[in-house]
């Protein structure tokens, strides 16, 4: 920027803020968000407005319960998270520390020689007893302490403290995605375990519907293709079980690497099968205007905006001088012995004025880049609010069409154990083809274990609601 610019816009400014005492740049406000009085979705799964609890709690299951705690002890997500907060802490205080002083110390002993045939020395003839070789001692300190006349530093100091929120923010947001997974890992490997189950169930009924339609083959009372059809429908159910083991194990591997271990580490404590933890008949969702609060990544979204809101001021600063007291002293002496004596004292103090009047539109293309930096900030809140109240929604329409569809898949599985029964009872007396009970079986079997999928989730939906809320940890 050009001098001229400067000085008129300067001098104002430097007018207002010494009348008014208060830091350059713009005050911070929170934005005021409307919200709904209450959710679009109707709350149809058992859902109600009451508190958000934690969630886990809920499901009555001491296993989850365990690798959830351990969780968050030993996750390295966490850890991270955790760490970086320390760090920003840290970082604020050193931003604190720039509103005292400092000072240095510092001790010189050491010989010098000047050069006989340096500049002006050369050009004149001196007396053989001037010495061309010292010693110099010297011991003292230097000290200074900026006066935050403007607020620069204290907007800086604002910006660190925000800094501090949004990595607290961070951190609980890492905690709620950790334990959240903990717990899908886990309703996911109880519900492999449960088909896996029912996969072997079948496998036992359909070899023995083989095993009969062998024997009525050899006695000429069916044909062959009775045989076969049961044939190819055991061997397509057991197809299913290296797929089913293999989505087990990969839960139990990743429920250890989010407890901070290695794989296999939970194999022998997971490998029994156990029930898919089932959700509670009433599930708190809280209000709306909640919703801001609990979130943490919304929370973290505004501390950034605050944050750059400061970093204004901080740009807006470098337009006015700075001051600063600065002083200094200690001894200086060619000898040694007497270095401390009162004769080798020496000090300065005093105020100093530093003031930057050209730089080429630096300082002016700062704020710019401060001011559209903290529009950004700004759009990403809101945009953070309504992508948390779109999650919600989904997560309620979700949970509550998914019970809706267990129940009826319960249904389906009474209807196909009641097939199944007359379907073999009607071949038994020979009024029915086989094929009518391998239609039975099967349709038995994909009802069971759709409704073991139906049962994995809702509880895995019920999760997903207790993290688009933003709960479950306190």
């Amino acid at each position: 920027m050009k001098t001229t610019h400067l000085l008129p816009h300067t001098s104002l400014a430097l007018a207002l803020v010494l009348a008014s005492g208060c830091s350059v740049g713009p005050n911070y406000h929170p934005p005021q968000t409307p919200t709904p009085g209450k959710w679009s979705t109707a709350l149809a799964g058992g859902e109600n407005t009451g508190s958000v609890e934690t969630w886990w709690k809920a499901f009555h299951d001491a296993e989850l319960d365990s690798l959830i705690k351990r969780a968050v002890h030993a996750n390295l997500d966490l850890k991270i998270a955790e760490a970086r907060v320390r760090e920003v802490r840290a970082q604020y205080r050193i931003a604190l520390a720039n509103f005292g002083p400092t000072a240095d110390t510092a001790a010189f002993a050491g010989k010098d020689r000047m050069s006989k045939n340096a500049p002006l020395l050369s050009a004149m003839t001196l007396p053989s007893s001037v010495p061309f070789e010292n010693e110099t001692y010297l011991a003292g300190f230097q000290a200074s302490w900026e006066l935050d006349v403007f607020g620069g530093n204290r907007r800086a100091a604002e910006a660190d403290r925000a800094e501090v929120g949004v990595a607290e923010a961070a951190c609980r947001n890492a905690r709620i995605i950790v334990l959240g997974e903990v717990g899908r890992n886990y309703v996911a490997l109880r519900g492999g375990q449960r088909r896996l189950e029912i996969a072997n169930k079948n496998i036992k009924a359909q070899q023995a519907a083989l095993d009969i339609a062998r024997d009525r083959f050899k006695n000429g009372l069916t044909s062959d293709l009775d045989v076969q059809q049961s044939t190819a429908l055991l061997a397509t159910t057991q197809a299913e079980i290296p797929k089913l083991e293999s989505s087990v194990a990969a839960s139990i591997h990743r429920l250890g690497v989010l407890l901070g271990e290695q794989p296999g580490a939970l194999a022998s404590e997971l490998s029994r099968p156990a029930a898919i933890p089932s959700v509670p008949p009433k599930v708190p969702v809280g209000l709306p205007s909640e919703l801001l609060l609990r979130r943490p990544d919304i929370r973290k979204a505004e501390r950034q905006l605050a944050a750059s809101n400061a970093r204004i001021g901080v740009a807006t600063a470098d337009y006015f001088p700075k001051f600063a007291l600065t002083g200094g002293g200690g001894y200086l002496n060619v000898s040694a012995v007497d270095w401390f004596s009162p004769g080798s004292q020496f000090w300065s103090m005093g105020p100093t004025a530093q003031w930057r009047i050209f730089d080429s539109g630096r300082i002016r293309a700062n704020i710019r880049v401060q001011n559209a930096r903290q529009e950004q900030a700004l759009a990403n809140y809101e945009r953070v609010v309504l992508i948390a109240f779109e999650e919600v929604e989904n997560a309620l329409v979700n949970y509550a069409k998914e019970k809706s569809r267990r129940r009826s898949l319960e249904e389906a599985v009474k209807a196909g154990e009641n097939s199944l029964k007359m379907a073999n009872q009607l071949y038994s007396k020979g009024l029915s083809n086989f094929i009518n009970v391998l239609d039975a079986e099967r349709s038995l079997y994909q009802s069971e274990d759709a409704l073991v999928q139906s049962d994995r989730a809702v509880s895995q939906n019920l999760i997903a609601l207790y993290k688009a809320l933003g709960g479950g940890w306190e």
